[in-house]
């Protein structure tokens, strides 16, 4: 039985388009590149698969400002860390990835290889990958600075020149602050 919780929801304008976040009263659920027309219904998808009640789902930007605020930061390279609080909604291996991904700070990457090798499953590089691109709240869970063993970028569920910019914003704003 779906919980019979009020969820939130807002869209925004950002650098990489419009983004829309979702969030109830444990934290913010998810992240979808796109607009409400866009992102609505896989939202509401993914809420019914993970027991969540989307019937429930409520525009609320108020309710969002916090969001909307620390990515507005984030885009402005003047944030590097998120004090949001997440409830990440998966199964016990993709919240051991997705918490994995928390750890790899800001401005720089790391492989699936080196995920794998940090939660103690060498062997599970493709489960790594898949985790990854099921991350439902990205940026905040920062799946796009994972990139493949030779360096290259690889899938990325906003689309590759979405996780190229992001990486470059990175990048560009770690540096400039370190001088």
């Amino acid at each position: 039985m779906a919980h019979e919780t009020n969820i939130f929801y807002s869209t925004f304008s950002t650098p990489i388009g419009p983004l829309t976040a979702v969030k109830h009263e444990a934290g913010v659920l998810n992240i979808a590149f796109g607009d409400e027309e866009k992102a609505l219904t896989p939202i509401g998808l993914w809420l019914r698969r993970m027991g969540l009640n989307a019937n429930r789902l409520i525009r609320d930007d108020d309710r969002l400002a916090d969001v909307k605020s620390q990515l507005e930061e984030y885009f402005r390279g003047n944030r590097k860390t998120f004090t949001l609080p997440l409830d990440l909604k998966g199964t016990p291996f993709q919240k051991a990835v997705w918490n994995a991904l928390l750890e790899i700070p800001y401005g720089e990457t790391r492989s699936y290889k080196q995920i794998a090798l940090r939660l103690n499953m060498p062997r599970a590089v493709r489960a790594i990958g898949g985790a990854n691109h099921d991350n439902p709240i990205p940026i905040l869970v920062p799946c796009h600075r994972v990139i493949g063993s030779n360096g290259e970028l690889i899938g990325y569920g906003g689309g590759l020149s979405i996780k190229e910019k992001l990486l470059h914003l990175e990048r560009r704003s770690h540096y400039l602050k370190a001088e």
